[in-house]
């Protein structure tokens, strides 16, 4: 999965009205702009100067049938918390480079390790690489840990809401680990996770597990395309009267974190701010095609 690490801006929109000399003139939607402002001290931080690295390739595993997870080893890899990534750079012979951004997957466990999550896209360069070429024990330049924001330990505490669209379930999926592995009673905490289809859901036996056997968790899967017989789950794309549901079964949550492709992090964050969540406490990240 690619990821860019840039906080949602949101987006301008509402009925269009007429200056005096006739021309048109959008009006602002308040909504978005309120959790625009909001957002610029996100946009201010400047990331540090970070040295590329040589991870090997420990163990390579198939979440689904476009979706692969890698476990790298790091040695010296930096202490980092959940909802950051890595960049990834591959050099050509000729000397060609592609670079993408990943999440990171893993809980900060401290093991030199970490794992990524890549799906393919077909037109991508980087992560056909990772589908058809990478084995276990090759090598791979990265750097990071990345990214401020969108991150959260369990010190932050909760309610923890998160809400991910397709891939962008990746960091999410690193809070969820370092909230079940972290000491204490686990934060109160839901997961709603947009799909297209069951067989696109990636984690889902991970994800299954920890709702059996954790009472202070909630998960809610939502399929847009695809259902398989007897589904009984949700069967649209997320709206206010599902996150409605969820924030009644977890309490009014005190962090949220939003992921996935542009529209569905704008939609569900504004949903959000409509509830009447202070815009400061909602966390955003988008990806899209440039991260292939």
């Amino acid at each position: 999965m690619a990821i860019t690490c840039t906080a949602t801006r949101g987006k301008s929109s509402g009925t269009a009205g007429t200056r005096p000399d006739g021309t048109r003139q959008s009006r602002t939607d308040y909504r978005q702009l309120r959790f625009r402002l909001s957002h610029l001290k996100q946009l201010a931080v400047k990331p540090p100067t970070l040295e590329w690295q040589t991870a090997t390739v420990d163990r390579v595993w198939v979440e689904t049938s476009r979706v692969k997870s890698f476990r790298l080893a790091v040695p010296g890899f930096g202490r980092f918390k959940p909802g950051q990534h890595v960049d990834v750079r591959l050099t050509a012979p000729d000397g060609y480079q592609a670079q993408r951004s990943y999440s990171i997957a893993s809980a900060p466990d401290g093991a030199g390790t970490i794992d990524i999550t890549v799906e393919l896209i077909e037109d991508g360069e980087v992560s056909p690489y990772f589908h058809e070429v990478v084995r276990e024990g090759d090598r791979i330049e990265l750097r990071g840990p990345i990214g401020g924001p969108f991150t959260w330990t369990a010190e932050r505490g909760g309610p923890l809401l998160l809400a991910g669209g397709g891939s962008g379930v990746v960091p999410l999926m690193s809070m969820l680990r370092h909230r079940t592995t972290s000491a204490g009673e686990p934060v109160r905490a839901a997961l709603l996770y947009s799909s297209r289809a069951l067989d696109d859901v990636i984690y889902m036996d991970e994800l299954d597990a920890i709702s059996a056997s954790d009472p202070r968790f909630d998960l809610t899967l939502t399929l847009t395309r695809n259902r398989p017989p007897g589904w009984t789950g949700k069967t649209r794309r997320v709206d206010a009267r599902m996150l409605r549901d969820v924030m009644e079964r977890l309490g009014r949550p005190a962090l949220s974190y939003v992921c996935g492709p542009t529209a569905f992090v704008e939609t569900v964050a504004g949903m959000l701010v409509d509830e009447g969540l202070p815009p400061d406490t909602i966390m955003t990240e988008r990806f899209g095609p440039s991260g292939t």
